[in-house]
């Protein structure tokens, strides 16, 4: 390859999630086009993705004890010892050619913490700071909230690229003053930020929204298969963690309205979280539960939601959400409301290629579901128009977006002036006049 970079992509971990997904599934993607790519993560996680050409591989504890001093330990986040094999440790720090994707950790063993947080974070940043120095990467790739501040501080004094990219509502990842100032001091040292959408981008000051890169995300591999162009079931499908934040009480509530004039018609929503208990209760207290199940979190989603009559998303607040996203590219009609950060108009069309009802809004929530239940006509032009996403957002045309940006960050060239940079650099001059 002409142009070959080493990418270090940096995370807590690779738990599954849909920030854990884009990065995990981004890394894959450069490494089969020929980069190099080791992931920086802070610990094991539960439950983690499994990466394609993983140079690691996790070890019982029988096989690691057999191993000896080979074995790496990290901790995995239910605080039990886990360990790796080393060829995604100490063995990503050397170059060897298509050894797959190697990995680092950069967390700090039980016996090197200390009790107090200003010396813990000290020590962390020393190790990440070392990590940085043996890996050489070409660019450094962060994302979310503190891990973005942390690379950027401990690569001070380095010559190394470093972009950053804000997988939410930023007002929301940098929510306390602290965090805040530190983002803003931070991120003008940044060769890049991406984000999801303008709206995201609008809530930097000046001189971190012209470093700002707009990149939504990618269908994953499992959702690219062709709509489905049966009868569909009548069921109503939802796929989020059960946080308070993604509000499937709105969803339970507004169906439990229209249950009794579609007793035919089932909800199945998938994901865990806190909120199961209270969730549970509010099934019960509604008298819906012969109609509702929730199986948790499950590997195929895409199997268990193709054949669904409709998707429902009805979240307070999003960055652009996958479910969303890989529902639309299955085909599926879909809801959403229109939550804090602005992405789901991006997406979504009201009435063209799905229903957008405000957030919190029961009433609304239950007239676009009657609305789509009464006339199949209407749900299946919404289906097929949503399924456009297909090429819009397909992994080949959004990687293929990141690698060039990632490449000419790596280049240290200028990114050319987005449009909507021109228009506000416009408008600041107009009004200097």
């Amino acid at each position: 390859m002409e142009d070959r970079k080493h990418f270090a992509l940096y995370m807590a971990s690779l738990t599954r999630g849909g920030s854990e997904r884009v990065i995990t599934d981004l890394g894959v993607w450069l490494y089969e086009h020929g980069h190099r790519v080791t992931f920086v993560t802070t610990y094991l996680g539960f439950q983690e993705y499994e990466v394609r050409h993983a140079a690691w591989r996790v070890l019982s504890a029988e096989e690691a004890q057999s191993m000896g001093e080979k074995a790496r330990r990290v901790m995995h986040t239910d605080e039990s010892i886990a360990y790796v094999d080393p060829a995604g440790g100490e063995g990503a720090q050397e170059e060897d050619e298509r050894g797959g994707i190697a990995r680092v950790f950069s967390g700090l063993m039980p016996e090197q913490q200390s009790i107090a947080r200003a010396t813990n974070l000290a020590k962390r940043s020393t190790l990440l700071h070392q990590v940085w120095e043996n890996l050489k990467p070409d660019l450094i790739l962060s994302f979310i909230g503190k891990n973005n501040i942390m690379a950027l501080m401990t690569t001070i004094g380095m010559d190394v690229p470093v972009v950053v990219s804000s997988r939410g509502n930023p007002s929301s990842e940098y929510s306390t003053r602290q965090l805040h100032l530190s983002m803003v001091s931070t991120f003008r040292r940044a060769a890049g930020v991406v984000v999801q959408t303008q709206t995201f981008a609008n809530y930097y000051p000046a001189g971190i929204k012209e470093k700002c890169k707009v990149i939504p995300n990618a269908i994953s591999e499992a959702f690219l298969r062709p709509p489905y162009e049966g009868e569909r079931e009548q069921t109503i499908v939802a796929v989020g963690s059960l946080y308070r934040v993604k509000n499937h009480a709105l969803l339970l509530k507004a169906f439990a309205r229209v249950m009794p004039k579609h007793p035919e018609w089932k909800l199945v929503i998938y994901g865990e979280g806190i909120e199961r208990k209270r969730l549970v209760a509010l099934i019960n207290s509604l008298g819906i539960r012969t109609n509702v199940s929730m199986p948790g979190q499950v590997a195929d989603v895409a199997d268990k939601i193709y054949k669904a009559g409709m998707f429902v998303l009805t979240s307070d607040e999003e960055g652009m959400p996958n479910a969303l996203i890989e529902a639309m590219s299955l085909g599926l009609p879909c809801i959403t409301t229109d939550f804090a950060g602005g992405a789901a108009r991006e997406l979504v069309k009201d009435g063209f290629n799905g229903l957008v009802v405000p957030a919190g809004d029961v009433g609304r929530l239950e007239t676009a579901l009657i609305r789509i239940m009464d006339n199949k006509g209407f749900a299946t032009a919404l289906g097929t128009k949503a399924a456009g996403l297909r090429k819009t957002n397909h992994p080949d045309t959004i990687y293929a977006e990141w690698e060039s940006y990632l490449i000419k960050r790596a280049n240290k060239e200028e990114e050319e002036e987005s449009p909507q940079n021109k228009l506000d650099i416009l408008k600041k001059w107009t009004e200097r006049k």
